[in-house]
This record gives structure tokens, sequence and C-alpha cells, in this order.
């Protein structure tokens, strides 16, 4: 084998494993937003079968002798291939040490326990989905044993979604949050709450639909290459490459606010993958390199941009014309104030800026549980409502708006919720640096969004995965992490909003 030929493999190897994930997604994608209610076995089938010819494909002593031959040559790969076998060989001796009847039922139990999770919420029925989420998290658990026996399986799931990531790095994350947040949240509960009425009222899903195009282009999302659908969960997928983006929301009629900041949240994400160097098209490399930096991203033009009392002015006029008659009578102060509204919520994807990272918290300390075998899945309702009582100090009312409020267990992001509290501090930090180069606030006053945008793309959106997390967040921060820039925000914000 030559070092040209094994890299005309490698990168054949990439394109053919990317269509299978176009297909997969699609299916996925599929399920999620428009596929007919009693579909999802045939799906599961043919899931299985792609799953099956992924697990194949990417363990063949073919690709693994063609990786490790580009891994003994490495002087004569470029950075970017380089990164590209290391990625692919720490997946494949990851997959490798998973059975594949496991790895393809599992992803078979994904695609049922995804359907299942649909209906349980529908008609607020934990016992109806408990039986798979069971099986989802001792599949989680069986699997970390298999990859890294000698880890803890919880570290193992998190440096999943983030290289690296332990519980004792969050217990310190979280505790220093939780330090001055509880009691900013105290000093706010004691002063007239905000009025937030202006976001009530009736809104049809025709008028929000309209209103999220509009959005997707102001925040400079290319709508030829990234599409918008409905599901009860929103999120983002890529299709096959960065070339193919899809977004989802959930419009709520009397309740614009709640799809407005979905769109915005999940635009975020797809700037970030569409974002990616062309080059990196149908490699390993493209798209975000962990959930944390692209919550980091997300959350950045949802918060950072979205609930900023610059966007406020800019979009207020707007939701005149795309609202006719909704808004008499009130004022661009009442919009901004209401989409700050800091009070305890029992909805994370509601959650206002300050009580977000309570809600991931709860979500971290049960899974962390779980995965510890201290807590069964039987009693997370329970739990889930006791600490809910504990850290929010809000009552649940029935499962629907309690445990089974959030999608990732039914798709298998055990580890996954960290990202989006670790996302917020990162944005932060980013949002300190990008002002040394960027009139942030004037961009958005104007409806300018290219030195914004530009400004990510070639420190963070360009580069996919070629750098890990840490990397990047060193290459562009040019000193360490710290969780006081967004500590800072916070207390600057809403000390403000709420003169403190």
């Amino acid at each position: 084998m030559t070092i040209e030929n094994a890299k005309e493999k490698l990168y054949a190897v990439q394109k053919k494993l990317a269509a299978y994930e176009h297909a997969i997604g699609l299916l996925q994608y599929d399920g999620a937003t428009t596929a007919p209610s009693a579909t999802a076995q045939n799906r599961g089938a043919s899931l299985s079968i792609l799953s099956e010819e992924v697990y194949v494909l990417s363990t063949s002593d073919e690709t693994v002798e063609m990786l490790e031959f580009l891994d003994e040559n490495k002087s004569s790969l470029s950075d970017k291939e380089k990164r590209m076998v290391y990625l692919m060989l720490k997946d494949i001796k990851n997959m490798k040490k998973i059975p594949m009847k496991e790895y393809v039922d599992y992803q078979e139990l994904l695609v049922i326990a995804d359907d299942v999770w649909h209906k349980a919420k529908l008609a607020s029925d934990f016992e109806m989905f408990r039986p798979y989420l069971e099986k989802i998290f001792e599949t989680n658990k069986r699997f970390a044993a298999y990859i890294e026996p000698e880890k803890d399986p919880y570290d193992h799931c998190l440096g999943e979604y983030e290289e690296g990531l332990t519980k004792e790095t969050l217990d310190e994350f979280f505790g220093e949050l939780k330090k001055h947040i509880v009691p900013l949240l105290k000093k706010i509960s004691a002063k007239e709450q905000v009025d937030d009425s202006i976001r009530f009222g009736k809104f049809t899903d025709a008028q929000q639909e309209k209103f999220s195009y509009w959005l997707m282009e102001l925040i400079g999302l290319d709508l030829e290459h990234v599409g918008l659908s409905t599901t009860e969960h929103p999120f983002t997928t890529s299709l096959g490459s960065h070339f193919d983006e899809r977004i989802t929301t959930h419009y709520h009629e009397d309740d614009f606010v709640s799809s407005m900041y979905s769109v915005v949240h999940e635009g975020g994400h797809a700037l970030y993958d569409t974002g990616s160097a062309d080059d990196l098209a149908y490699t390993v490399l493209d798209g975000g390199t962990s959930m944390s930096i692209h919550e980091s991203q997300s959350r950045f033009y949802e918060n950072i941009i979205g609930r900023s009392r610059a966007f406020c002015e800019y979009v207020f006029p707007k939701l005149n014309e795309f609202f006719p008659g909704a808004f008499e009578g009130k004022t661009v102060e009442d919009f901004y104030k209401a989409v700050n509204k800091a009070e305890p919520s029992l909805i994370r994807t509601e959650a206002d800026e300050l009580t977000y990272s309570l809600h991931v918290m709860v979500r971290y300390e049960l899974e962390k549980r779980v995965m510890a075998g201290e807590l069964e899945v039987k009693d997370l309702p329970e739990e889930w409502n006791k600490l809910y009582k504990e850290y929010l100090g809000v009552d649940v009312p029935d499962d629907k708006h309690g445990v089974l409020q959030d999608s990732h267990w039914a798709g298998g992001l055990v580890g996954y919720f960290p990202s989006y509290a670790l996302g917020n501090a990162y944005g932060a930090h980013f949002l300190t640096k990008m002002r040394k180069d960027v009139d942030f606030e004037k961009c958005i006053r104007e409806g300018n969004y290219e030195p914004i945008n530009n400004w990510n793309r070639e420190n963070i959106w360009k580069h996919g995965q070629l750098y890990t997390p840490a990397e990047i967040l060193s290459r562009v921060l040019g000193e360490p992490f710290s969780t006081k820039h967004y500590i800072k925000y916070l207390s600057d914000k809403y000390t403000e909003i709420y003169n403190l």
C-alpha cells in the first residue's frame, strides 16, 4: 500500500460513511417531523440494516489496515489528515469493543424509544416509557464498560460529548454557578415581577412560520441550504454534510416567544454547522467539534444576541408587521423585559438565562446517580419533582411537564445535558473576546450580522472538528476559560433589568 493509495481510500471510506449517515439522518428526521405515527417499526428495521452497514464498513480489516498504515506514516500527512485518522481510529477501536449485534440492536431500540416517548409525553405517562429508558441506561453502562472499563461509566458518557469532561470538573463548575445564581435569584424574587403579558395572545402557525423564516435570514442563514420544519421537541441536524442542514421548531398559538427563540437557538447550531470549511464536507471533520462548543453558538444567538436590548429594538417593529394588532399599547421596553423575565419555571427550553443552568443541574444530578447505580429509573419522576422543588422552588404537576419534557434520553443522549450550561459560559467568554474586534451592539441594532458571523466563522466554525474543544478555547480565548465572564454577564444584565 502506498501513501497516496491509502489517502484515496481514507477519503473514499469517509464519503461512503457520510452517505450512510445521510440516509440514517433522513429517516430519523422524518420520524421526528412528518412521518405517520405508526411507522416507527418500519424505520427501525431500515435503520438497523443501515447501522449494521456502518459498523461493518467502519470496522472492516481493510479500513483498519488503511488507517493504521496512515497512522504509522504521520509525517506524510497534513494536519487535517492526521486528525481524520486519529478520530476514525478512536471511533473504530471503540466500536469494535461493542458486539455488532448489540450495536445494531441499540440503534433499533432508540427508534422505538423515541416513538414511545412522544406518545408517553402526550399521555403524561412515564410508566409507558420507563422500560425503554431502563434499557437505554443499561446499554450506556454496558457500552461504557466495553470501551473504557477503567473509567467511571458516567465520565465516559460525558466525554462522548465533550472530550475530557468529568464529574469532578462539572461538580466544581455547577457549584460555582449555583453559588452566584441562587443569591441573585433570591434578590430578584423579592422585587416586583416583570409583566410578560406581551408574549401571550393569538398567533397563528402561518404567521409564526413567516416570522421564523425572516429570523433565519436576519441572523445570516442560507435558506437554500437550511430547511425548517416542526416537531414536538426542536432540534437541528446535518444530513450527510454541512450543505444540507435542517432545523425544527414547535409553534404555540398562544405564545410566539417560545418558537421565536427555538428558531434562533437552532439557527445558531445551523450557522456553526454550515460554517464548516467546504473542504471538510463528507469527512469526519465536518461540523462542530463538541456539543458544548455547539451549544455555545446556539445559546449565544438565542440569548446573548436574541435577548439583548439591541436585538429587541431591531425586532419589535417587525413584530407589528408579522402580527398586526397584537401589540397595541406595548413598547420595545415591555418586549425586552418580558423576554428576560427571571422566574423559576417548569420547562428547561422556556427557562430564562438566569435559572436555565439550574434546570441542567437537575438532569446532571439524576443522570449521575442512575449511572452510578444510586437511583433506579423507576424513581426518576419522584426525584425529578423533588429536585425541582429544591433547586427552583416549583411543584411539578405531571410527567409531561417534568421527567418526560426532554427528548434527549429517548435518543440515547446520556451525558449531553451539561453541554448546555458549559455552552452558556463559553459563549459569554467568547463575547468578551469578540468585543475587542467587533462593535457588537451596533451590528445587532442595525441588523448587520456579517461582522459577528465572520468572527465566529474565522475563529470557530470553519475549523469543524480539526481542533479539540480545549484547543478551540485556547486559540480563541488566549487564556484559560473562566466562569467569571458568564457570572458577570448575568449579574450585570439582571441587576439593570430589575434595578437591584
